[in-house]
Order: C-alpha cells, then structure tokens, then sequence
C-alpha cells in the first residue's frame, strides 16, 4: 500500500465537478500538422491509453508510423473537463490518457498496442516509476468490441513472458472509452516544444509478442 493517499481511487459522489468550457488547444499537431480535434479523416480509429506522465507517453506514439494525430488529456474519471491542477490531486479520478489516431491500413492495431505495453512498467498499480497517484496508472480505453478483445489477448500474452522475467500482475485498467477531455494547450506536443523536458517513462526491457495476432 502506498502511504500517498492519491493511490486511492476517488469516488463519484466526492469527485471535484469541474465545469461545462471545455479546454481550447491548437488546430494542428505541433509535429504532425495533423488535425486536433474531430472530426478526423474517414477510415481512421482512436484509442485512449494511460501509460503514466502523458508528456513522454505521447511521444511514443506520435512517432509510429502510421499515426495520424495525438492528444493529451484526461479520462477514465469523474470531473467534466478538469484543469492539470485539479486532476494532479486525485480527487477527479481521470487518468493521464494519451488518443493515439491511427490508420488501420498503416499500422495495425497490434502494433499499437505493443508500443503501448513494451513503452512503460504496468504492473505498478497506480503509479508509474517515482510519479505517484491514479492519475498515472495504466490504461487501455477501447472504442470498439475488436479492440476489446485485442487489449486482452496482448495483455494475457504479455502477462506470460513478464511472469517468465520475474515482474507481478499487469494492474492495468481495459474499459471502454468514456469522454475525453484535453488538457491544456502546453501539454499538447511537451517533449517536441521542451527537447530537454521530463519523461519519467520507462518500459520493463521485455517484448511483447504479437506476432500471433491477426491484422484489425
């Protein structure tokens, strides 16, 4: 058990409430050029995926081929369109969610999700590294019943060569997607505005096989 009371999930009844302006960010990606905001190109897919501190979480993605758009932002809680501060006390109940924008016919959904899982340690409950709390525990987010289906498989065929390489349980959290919300206009893109910014990052150093499972 953590001594941060943060490591607590807040519930809906105490949550903060928030308010009904959502959060402005930029038309284009800093790095993509590509749209920010729906609606999106025709035949694209999202997913929402908690990985701890969005700022290097985001970067992993923005930078597979194939991906056409990235956002950070919040999700998986309670509070309506929440400020960076207030989800930073645990009392929203949100993840720190990166949506990754990808074309299926560039890069399949295997392959998104193995960057996901090979890119940080999710078997640390609600904490990533020395970033403690539930805003930074990992999360899949689904959309649709195939990418349901596809965030268990990997999971469980993770979970087999982690318990090989000594690691615990896979805490993470697979539940459809609920609202996202953006978080502010200067976490958007962090590491490509700030080279030398902080991304406490860091995956297990074991591979996750996927070469199993069929094309999406």
């Amino acid at each position: 058990m953590y001594l941060d009371d943060k490591s607590e999930m807040v519930s809906k009844d105490t949550a903060l409430r928030g308010r009904q302006t959502a959060m402005p960010v930029d038309e284009k990606h800093a790095v993509l050029g590509s749209l920010m905001r729906p609606p999106f190109p025709e035949g694209l897919e999202s997913l929402l995926v908690g990985m701890g501190c969005f700022w290097g979480a985001e970067k992993q993605f923005w930078t597979l081929d194939g991906v056409y758009s990235t956002q950070v932002g919040y999700s998986g809680g309670y509070t309506v369109n929440p400020l960076y501060e207030e989800v930073c006390t645990g009392k929203t109940g949100h993840s720190e969610v990166v949506r990754v924008v990808f074309d299926p016919r560039q890069v399949d959904l295997a392959t998104v999700l193995r960057r996901f899982w090979e890119n940080h340690d999710p078997t640390q409950g609600m904490r990533q590294g020395n970033d403690l709390g539930t805003q930074y525990r990992s999360a899949v987010y689904f959309a649709t019943e195939p990418q349901r289906q596809l965030a268990i498989a990997t999971r469980d065929a993770y979970q087999s060569v982690l318990t090989d390489s000594g690691y615990g349980r896979i805490s993470t959290e697979v539940a459809p997607a609920g609202d996202f919300y953006y978080a502010e206009s200067y976490h958007q893109q962090y590491l490509h505005k700030n080279p030398q910014g902080y991304c406490g990052l860091g995956g297990t150093g074991v591979g996750c096989p996927i070469g199993n499972f069929p094309k999406q």
